[in-house]
């Protein structure tokens, strides 16, 4: 564990980048916006964030960047991730995250979800590894910062190729790779399986970053135990728990655990979660609001009941109403 804990420590040098942390909030659609890096980073300062995906040929005819790569100036270190299936358009977009402020070019290989994988991207790229390579070609190419890559296994258990296209990608000029343990045909299914994230570790020399079932401070120890990644990357396990990042951070470093965060810390984080997100985006922020109200209402007296309220608000104020009073029967 002492190993482990000093190297940890170290930062993680990305290229020409270098992180404080080896803990990442993993790119989600439709969750990672602005609002939601913010409360991720107050328990995480260090740690790289990452934007939802964005399409690079949607780029292509829009006079403005759209709000989903809005970054804050002091927002470090920050990555914004792209998909498509062109390296011409991938390489012009990428132009464009940069001028946004983004530290790191993220290229989607992963991606499990039929309307991405429809149209070239996402894990669909796994069966198509000269196309992935021309890509990552094109994007490091076209920018000075370090390109990423955030892949799976293998699109199906008879196709699991990810040896062969890490290579690849390394090749290219990928220097990190995210690597999610299961296949497309998983999608969130199953469990992952860090066997192989620890066989492509082996074969690199950039970074390897796991991700896949990193749900607590245990789970990411133990992954970075059997694997011998470089780091961990959190997704769904930071759905209504945005502490997570900072509580294995924090361990990695200094081998204590965290407090226990309670439910009203939750509920109190919720709310501001909500008030952000009226603030920022306005009616469309309530209605987005909702997924996230029902993440956070999990594993107390009343859940199920407040979660059916808070799925169906219509207002910043009424949200916080049932709120507060979830707040004071819990105290109570």
């Amino acid at each position: 564990m002492f190993d482990l804990h000093a190297r940890m420590s170290q930062p993680l040098k990305i290229g020409n980048v270098e992180i404080k942390s080896r803990v990442f909030q993993s790119p989600l659609s439709g969750v990672t916006d602005l609002v939601f890096r913010r409360l991720v980073r107050r328990y995480a300062p260090n740690s790289m964030t990452y934007t939802e995906m964005v399409q690079a040929s949607s780029l292509k005819h829009l006079q403005d960047i759209p709000q989903i790569m809005e970054v804050d100036a002091d927002e470090h270190p920050i990555s914004i991730q792209l998909f498509d299936c062109r390296p011409d358009f991938l390489g012009e977009a990428a132009k464009l995250a940069v001028a946004e402020g983004s530290d790191t070019i993220d290229i989607n290989m992963g991606c499990p979800v039929n309307k991405i994988t429809r149209k070239g991207g996402g894990s669909s790229l796994l069966r198509e590894p000269e196309v992935a390579e021309s890509i990552v070609k094109a994007v490091a190419n076209a920018v000075d910062v370090p390109v990423t890559v955030k892949t799976r296994i293998g699109w199906s258990d008879d196709e699991i190729n990810i040896l062969d296209f890490a290579r690849r990608m390394q090749d290219a000029g990928a220097q990190m790779l995210t690597l999610h343990g299961r296949t497309r045909k998983q999608g969130y299914t199953g469990t992952a399986r860090w066997d192989w994230i620890r066989r492509v570790k082996e074969i690199l020399d950039v970074p390897v970053i796991a991700n896949g079932d990193i749900t607590s401070v245990e789970s990411a120890v133990r992954c970075l135990e059997e694997t011998g990644a470089d780091g961990v990357m959190c997704s769904r396990g930071t759905l209504g728990y945005p502490f997570l990042v900072g509580e294995i951070d924090r361990f990695l470093k200094t081998g204590e655990m965290p407090e226990p965060v309670t439910f009203v810390d939750r509920l109190s984080c919720a709310k501001e979660h909500l008030q952000a997100l009226w603030e920022y985006k306005g009616e469309r922020g309530i209605q987005q609001s909702r997924k996230h109200m029902a993440w956070y209402c999990k594993g107390f007296p009343g859940a199920g009941a407040l979660r059916d309220e808070l799925s169906r608000i219509e207002s910043v104020d009424r949200g916080c109403e049932i709120i507060d009073a979830a707040i004071e029967r819990l105290l109570n």
